[in-house]
């Protein structure tokens, strides 16, 4: 029987001569100063994503070389490849809509070169979820290295970290409390090294869902990325890449029901990003695993608010890690998670948990059990006549004041239309209303941005008004705070019912009852959709035509559905 290739004569590209193809590529590969020694190991693909429109990953040069390093010593060749990176604050629409081009490019790449497993580098927002749904597509061994976390920098003796404490001063900028000179000094302090935004933010959430789920090593998550030991952890990822060769030990076997739902457990301790929602849906649902908002809401229930963090809190991520990261954290919820579930070390959750069961806890940033945060986790989903598919309310970051409440609808059609109104001072608005805003899911022009923090019209932010509920169809950044509904499906742009509010209408919002409404008689909300425009017109060519004709809701993640598993 002969022995299955490994290394470069792996998938061999076909010219009718296998012998033929082997040696043409081996000829090109020495052409890079390959030895034939060399060109017997294994192969470890490296998926690499620096960019300059990518600040997150000023620094994987580096983190690059450190990975190689493992692999070298571990007795297999290093071999990094480019793929889309896709940096949070320079994509236009927004960051979202290439999220599942960025998957395509990892599967593709991945299934087509020769490699033997892969370690996937990313880091900001959209890359962690795009490399992981594309890993799990693609069928190869695979390990997660994360690029970890921004240390703050310094304001006037106070600590600032992108992009909470970014928000928190436009808004006093907005009221007049802060001067252009003083938010000028200010935006040159928020981000000041490499790394994702320091707070629990998208980034940080989905690093810390990649070691939930058993994807990255153990303790890895929070390591900020100018520290010493993020370039250990890229070598021993390297190292661990190597030990994944000839193994089934697939992204598709460690992403399951278990996992998953451990992955949900940790969101919820974590006060984590609304937006991990969408992400964990979509790569749990590339490997086939659906995940219910009705489940979301029975374990928020019973999982507390663990981490001292901002938004929720008051910390940054520098803070976890020193504090015993997220092995302290889920050691916490032990009983609460599956620890029979594997990890990408070949150890299980419960394994890699009491490996390390003496180590120390910082209980000023990691609360005990016993004395949360908050009671209850940090996200619930809402129903009801207005988001029949589910709506997501970061209540952790929250006014709990505003809960139980019913108000007179103040509607912006579209974020053209929110930019040109928001800030009149004739907008007829009071603190006690709704705003809503329409056509900003994903099925609008505008592909579901981090839209849903509507600001608090001026005229009532000079008044001191910081918080008023808004609901829209669009995310919010993991970084924002505020009683804000989000994620709103079916979206207006589909012919959802938010697309039928009209300015004045009365919508009444319960999170005691999980359930958001437009008090609005049937036969009216039918008379308006009878005549509801039709949707845009859709794009002529390219990705964006792809986008329009594939895209699915926020209830599957976003994703296209020619990639979902049949």
């Amino acid at each position: 029987m002969s022995k299955e290739p490994t290394g470069i004569a792996n998938g061999l590209t076909n010219y009718g001569d296998r012998d033929f193809s082997l040696y043409l590529r081996r000829s090109f590969a020495k052409s890079m100063g390959y030895s034939s020694a060399m060109l017997e190991k294994p192969v470890v693909g490296i998926a690499y994503t620096p960019s300059g429109f990518n600040n997150c990953h000023r620094h994987f040069p580096e983190l690059l070389e450190a990975v190689k390093r493992g692999v070298l010593a571990a007795g297999a060749l290093p071999i990094e490849f480019p793929t889309i990176s896709l940096g949070e604050v320079f994509l236009n629409p927004t960051s979202l809509k290439f999220r599942n081009l960025m998957s395509m490019d990892t599967e593709e790449m991945v299934r087509a070169q020769p490699m033997d497993a892969v370690v996937l580098m990313g880091g900001c927002d959209k890359t962690v979820p795009a490399q992981l749904m594309g890993a799990v597509s693609a069928g190869r061994p695979a390990i997660m290295l994360v690029g970890g976390p921004m240390m703050t920098g310094r304001y006037r003796g106070e600590r600032l970290g992108a992009c909470t404490d970014c928000r928190r001063f436009w808004a006093q900028y907005r009221a007049g409390k802060v001067n252009d000179e003083e938010i000028a000094d200010v935006e040159g302090r928020l981000a000041t090294t490499a790394g994702t935004c320091a707070v629990m933010g998208t980034a940080s959430t989905m690093a810390c869902l990649a070691e939930a789920l058993g994807m990255i090593l153990p303790g890895t998550a929070a390591i900020p990325a100018v520290h010493a030991d993020r370039l250990r952890a890229a070598e021993a990822t390297g190292a661990a890449a190597v030990k994944l060769i000839g193994s089934q030990l697939t992204p598709g076997k460690i992403v399951n029901q278990k996992s998953v739902e451990n992955a949900l457990r940790v969101l919820l301790a974590i006060g984590g990003s609304t937006n991990a929602i969408i992400h964990m849906t979509a790569i749990a649902g590339r490997a086939g695993v659906p995940v219910s908002l009705q489940r979301l809401n029975e374990l928020s229930d019973t999982t507390p608010v663990l981490v001292n963090l901002k938004p929720v809190g008051n910390g940054y991520m520098e803070d976890l890690f020193a504090a015993g990261g997220m092995g302290a954290l889920m050691r916490e919820l032990k009983d609460l998670l599956h620890l029979d579930a594997m990890t990408v070390t070949g150890e299980t959750l419960g394994e890699r948990l009491d490996a390390d069961s003496g180590a120390w806890t910082d209980r000023t940033v990691i609360a005990e059990r016993k004395k949360p945060l908050e009671p209850q986790g940090g996200l619930v989903a809402l129903f009801g006549n207005l988001s029949p598919q589910g709506a997501i309310l970061k209540r952790s970051a929250a006014d709990s004041n505003l809960f139980e409440l019913e108000g007179r609808a103040v509607v912006f059609s579209s974020l053209a239309d929110l930019a040109a109104r928001i800030d009149d001072p004739d907008l007829d608005v009071e603190p006690n209303d709704i705003l809503v805003l329409q056509n900003a899911g994903p099925h609008s022009p505008s592909a579901m941005p981090e839209a849903g923090y509507l600001p608090i019209p001026k005229k009532l932010a000079t008044k001191g008004v910081k918080d008023m509920v808004r609901v829209s169809d669009a995310r919010m950044s993991g970084t924002a705070f505020g009683t804000i509904v989000l994620h709103v499906t079916p979206d207006a742009a589909s012919g959802g019912p938010l697309g039928l509010v009209r300015n004045g209408d009365r919508i009444r919002l319960s999170v005691k009852d999980r359930r958001i409404d437009l008090v609005v008689d049937e036969a009216e909300l039918k008379r308006r959709a009878a005549a509801a425009k039709p949707a845009a017109e859709a794009p002529e060519r390219g990705y964006a035509k792809l986008y329009a004709q594939e895209i699915l809701g926020a209830d599957q993640g976003c994703d296209f559905a020619f990639l979902k598993p049949h």
